[in-house]
């Protein structure tokens, strides 16, 4: 079986969204996900730049028309985060677009606005330019402040 493109950094990605999700539940803005994602990536040591500017080129020049990517980790994963009740093909394609625009073959699609779930999606493009979802997941966290102490 084919070891999966940078296993350990989505691993690690995934990790930090799971205690952004644990410390602050659903509710919140995207604004406020992402700011504590940037914390949490910090906390861990994950390499990490928060609104970073995808260029695209057009026959080699840049259009004026850019993306803004809300994360880029390990200066080759990008991160797209969400606060949605469900992930949706339009937020896929968004993801896949920012990936062509920059060639970088893995991205993570993380929505924190699902009640009592943290929905995650890593996607990649291949070098044929094939699309395909390598994971989908919903994971159910319990917030532990959310268990009161009998």
């Amino acid at each position: 079986m084919a070891e999966l493109l940078y296993k350990d950094e989505v691993y690690a990605i995934i990790g930090a969204a799971m205690e952004v999700y644990n410390q602050l539940g659903t509710g919140f803005l995207e604004p406020v996900y992402q700011e504590a994602m940037e914390i949490e990536t910090a906390y861990r040591k994950i390499p990490s730049k928060s609104q970073q500017e995808i260029i695209i080129l057009y026959k080699g020049k840049p259009l004026k028309k850019h993306y803004i990517a809300d994360l880029l980790c390990y200066e080759k994963i990008i991160v797209e985060i969400k606060a949605m009740d469900r992930l949706s093909s339009r937020e896929e394609s968004q993801l896949l677009n920012y990936l062509k625009a920059t060639g970088m073959p893995v991205g993570l699609l993380i929505n924190f606005g699902a009640e009592n779930d943290l929905e995650w999606k890593r996607m990649v493009v291949t070098l044929a330019g094939v699309h395909k979802r390598q994971v989908s997941t919903r994971l159910s966290i319990i917030n532990p402040k959310a268990i009161s102490e009998d």
